[in-house]
């Protein structure tokens, strides 16, 4: 077996905590925008469409559809677009699918790295800062049309509620005072919940009114996927808050599927 030796630093040449830095030293190539990503990418690139972020009385919900897109083509039906982070906090992506799964891989070592080096994770601001730094290190490739859009969301034990936050393709961050979306239905999703949305939302209220907003931004935006009762498709949906980053399961998602589906069938609306 040739196993590649584990990289040696001098005491005053430690790259640190930071596992971006490192990667920096001894993979340059790996690190979102680097020279050259993109170069012979396909024209049609595939793309993750609407995601949510929602707050409620102590925690957060992030939500996405299943579906992904290649122009015109639906290149996927069961794209996971939302992944825990760590512990406490997640994140959702829109854009680019390929780069956007890379980053949040790479987000969730770097956060990890971070833990085992200084003892402690980092603050819940820190890790919204850690993201932002990657989305910015991807300027490059988002030039080259390999744009990654995320939502970061969690739970900050500091001041004992969920935060959101926001970003754009530059890599600015912008915390959301209670709810975000993003993604090609991320317009019609936004306008649902900011019509639904109230201080004090309790956990299973707030994951119903994603699942309604995901379902509003499906009857309006092509490239966002609806519940598909067929192939029993639904959204993925997690919460975070003082007991930790949870995936919902399928069957608890179908069912709150199905029972809002059938009060619109009913006509008493989403």
């Amino acid at each position: 077996m040739n196993e590649s030796p584990l990289p040696f630093f001098a005491t005053g040449d430690d790259p640190g905590a930071s596992f971006v830095d490192l990667l920096r030293r001894v993979a340059p190539d790996k690190v979102p925008g680097a020279a050259g990503a993109g170069a012979d990418a396909p024209f049609e690139v595939t793309h993750g469409t609407t995601i949510v972020a929602i707050r409620y009385e102590g925690g957060v919900v992030l939500a996405g559809d299943r579906r992904a897109t290649a122009g015109t083509l639906i290149a996927s039906r069961r794209i996971e677009k939302v992944f825990p982070a760590d512990d406490f906090s997640g994140v959702a992506i829109a854009g680019a699918a390929g780069p956007a799964v890379e980053l949040v891989k790479l987000f969730q070592v770097q956060l990890e790295h971070y833990e085992k080096i200084e003892g402690e994770p980092l603050s819940l601001e820190g890790k919204a800062n850690q993201l932002a730094g990657l989305v910015r290190a991807n300027l490059p490739a988002a030039m080259q049309g390999f744009v990654v859009v995320p939502l970061f969301a969690g739970y900050d034990d500091r001041r004992a509620r969920g935060r959101v936050f926001s970003y754009d393709a530059t890599g600015g961050k912008y915390e959301e005072a209670d709810f975000q979306a993003t993604g090609s239905g991320g317009i019609h999703a936004r306008n649902w919940i900011k019509s639904q949305w109230e201080e004090g939302m309790t956990r299973e209220a707030a994951v119903d009114l994603a699942l309604r907003a995901l379902f509003a931004a499906a009857d309006e935006d092509s490239a966002t996927g609806g519940p598909d009762l067929v192939r029993r498709i639904f959204p993925v949906v997690a919460t975070i808050d003082t007991e930790g980053y949870a995936a919902l399961g399928d069957d608890e998602v179908g069912t709150r599927a199905e029972a809002l589906l059938g009060g619109r069938e009913e006509g008493a609306g989403l």
